[in-house]
């Protein structure tokens, strides 16, 4: 008899009976190290787990992953699956306390790659420290499903909530490394580009970078610019603040070869995605202090003020040119990459 781990995935797997047992209990429970916080989680394959709640107020996010491919340069979409929800999390101000992931799988799906893609998701797991507490696992049929989708749900625990709306005016907004990196990133895996790019997709969990800077008490407003980018996650705030908010293109960080690919494709830079960065507003009596904060990390070592928040122009961003011009940048009408998350 063939292992398992040399098999496809078949009907049988997501059927709930001895051979979805075997799946679970030698290939998946085993690549996560950490699987309960509390007296009831992963390893007890119930119909649920039980959470030990620290103080706080809990903040609670889920998304699911359809990224296509499922494996690109700098990541996969289990590394993107678990990354994604943190990130979610953090930018709420949330410390990430337990996630759960639910994978639906095509008929036909190689178990070796799902293994690999597992254990991508576990050692991001196992790095910030945080537990997989229970999931779910089905199937449909070949060719009803473009091999993996994966669902991951995650709590928190954050002391002062951040929102996306929490702009002042005179803040002044801050990104935490090079846009557009996942975008491209994603486009020269799926062999789109004219040429070849080493390019890397940026996605990272973003709680150990900052962790710090939220202790400094002067963000007043977080989002992560995944799809649509920073132009969207731009909009977003300024429209959910109501203040207008100004960028300064010559201070927003683009990498050399993603800037010199958007130009020869027509892409802006502002509209790619990116899964390892964050959008940021800062009071101004705390600017050196988040500046520093983030600046120690590896991860945000390339923070950069970009802009501020003003009085003007409410829900609209003003990007002024690096010729000394201003003109709307608008809300992307779509990200211009489907399924890069």
């Amino acid at each position: 008899m063939k292992r398992l781990t040399e098999e496809k995935i078949t009907h049988l797997h997501g059927a709930g009976g001895a051979v979805m047992e075997k799946l679970l209990l030698e290939h998946i429970l085993p690549k996560f190290s950490l699987r309960r916080a509390g007296p009831i989680g992963l390893d007890e394959l119930d119909d649920g787990a039980v959470v030990d709640l620290p103080p706080g107020k809990l903040v609670v996010t889920t998304d699911s992953h359809v990224v296509k491919p499922l494996f690109f340069p700098g990541g996969d979409i289990g590394k993107l699956a678990v990354t994604g929800t943190v990130n979610d999390l953090v930018v709420m101000g949330a410390r990430p306390l337990a996630l759960t992931l639910a994978l639906v799988v095509e008929e036909g799906f190689p178990i070796a790659d799902l293994e690999k893609i597992l254990a991508s998701a576990a050692s991001v797991l196992s790095e910030l420290g945080v537990p997989l507490v229970t999931g779910d696992t089905k199937v449909m049929g070949k060719g009803e499903l473009d091999g993996l989708i994966i669902n991951t749900t995650g709590i928190g625990i954050a002391e002062n909530p951040v929102s996306d709306g929490g702009l002042r005016v005179g803040d002044y907004l801050v990104v935490t490394g090079p846009v557009g990196d996942h975008g491209m990133a994603i486009l020269a895996a799926r062999n789109e580009l004219p040429v070849e790019t080493p390019i890397q997709s940026d996605v990272a969990p973003l709680w150990p970078a900052l962790e710090r800077a939220l202790a400094t008490g002067g963000i007043t407003a977080m989002k992560d610019p995944t799809r649509g980018g920073l132009a969207a996650a731009l909009n977003e705030m300024a429209r959910k603040s109501r203040v207008g908010i100004e960028v300064w293109e010559e201070k927003i960080p683009v990498r050399p070869e993603v800037q010199g690919l958007c130009e020869l494709l027509g892409f802006s830079p502002y509209e790619l995605a990116c899964e390892g960065r964050a959008v940021i507003g800062v009071a101004p009596e705390k600017l050196e202090e988040v500046l520093a904060a983030l600046r120690a990390h590896p991860l945000t070592a390339e923070a950069q003020v970009i802009g501020q928040a003003i009085p003007e122009y409410p829900g609209k961003v003003i990007l002024r040119t690096a010729v000394g011009g201003r003109r709307f940048l608008e809300m992307p009408i779509g990200d211009p990459v489907p399924r890069i998350c």
